[in-house]
């Protein structure tokens, strides 16, 4: 079946959204139209502008014998910004205030359309480096950490706070909460990682951040590198940081649990993880 440049067009387009961040080689989409390569490379040049003009992303072309194409998700500023103020207006509600100074976040945890745009954001902020995995503790980090993972075309690595049989055997390490200051348990599958990989750690808040420098050290355990921390919110705290580097979308400034108001800001991002 001869396929119709517009027929090629929208399938070559959907394919390459499916597969973020994998190298395409031209004779795959050759061989699949039944079309010459000179006829897909004009086909391609239409979706590389298009994207790059909508704002979807990049279109990265590897030359030689071994190349192809890469589709590389990339939002821009004025997105990115736009996701930060509706994350902004949608957590300052009174009613998501929560004992301990915490936000109620479990609806927007759970609400898939911007779980997409908050993984595509932090895809965007990590597209350069070489990610191998998303890591995550159980529960609430799970669908950043899935929608993150989407985008760059890597697994995502579930840390538990306690040993399920179906794990099989774990590496165990204790760490202490950087908001409780108590020792803590943390565990991971021996099959969840390879050495040698770069891992990107994603939580959905962060406080003092004990949790993260758990991670980080679990990272250590299985003789891999952490490439990057990525969280939703982060709270303004007096005490030290236990993460150094990491970016945010939202900073919690300021929570009065006797007048029921919060204060939230634009996070780190656009500066950089510091």
């Amino acid at each position: 079946m001869k396929w119709k440049r517009s027929e090629r067009l929208v399938d070559m387009t959907h394919y390459l959204l499916e597969h973020p961040h994998q190298l395409i080689p031209l004779t795959y989409f050759s061989d699949l139209y039944q079309s010459a390569k000179s006829s897909i490379s004009e086909d391609l040049g239409i979706v590389k502008e298009t994207f790059e003009e909508k704002g979807i992303g990049l279109l990265v072309t590897v030359p030689g014998a071994s190349g192809g194409v890469k589709y590389v998700p990339k939002m821009r500023d004025a997105e990115v910004r736009q996701v930060m103020d509706e994350l902004i207006t949608e957590l300052s509600q009174s009613d998501r205030l929560l004992p301990g100074g915490y936000l109620y976040m479990t609806d927007v945890l759970g609400n898939p359309q911007m779980m997409n745009r908050v993984g595509k954001v932090f895809a965007s902020a990590f597209a350069d480096e070489k990610i191998d995995a998303i890591m995550t503790v159980a529960t609430k980090g799970i669908p950043i950490a899935q929608a993150t993972a989407r985008h760059l075309n890597v697994p995502v690595v579930i840390v538990r706070r306690d040993s399920k049989v179906t794990e099989g055997s774990t590496v165990s390490i204790n760490y202490v909460s950087g908001s409780t200051r108590r020792i803590q348990t943390m565990v991971l599958s021996k099959r969840s990682m390879k050495s040698g990989q770069r891992v990107l750690i994603t939580d959905d808040f962060m406080k003092v951040g004990g949790t993260m420098n758990g991670m980080k050290n679990l990272l250590e355990e299985f003789d891999c590198t952490l490439a990057g921390v990525a969280v939703l919110v982060e709270a303004e705290h007096a005490d030290e940081r236990l993460v150094e580097k990491y970016l945010s979308l939202v900073k919690l400034d300021e929570v009065s649990e006797k007048d029921r108001t919060i204060t939230l800001r634009a996070g780190n991002y656009f500066e950089g993880a510091d």
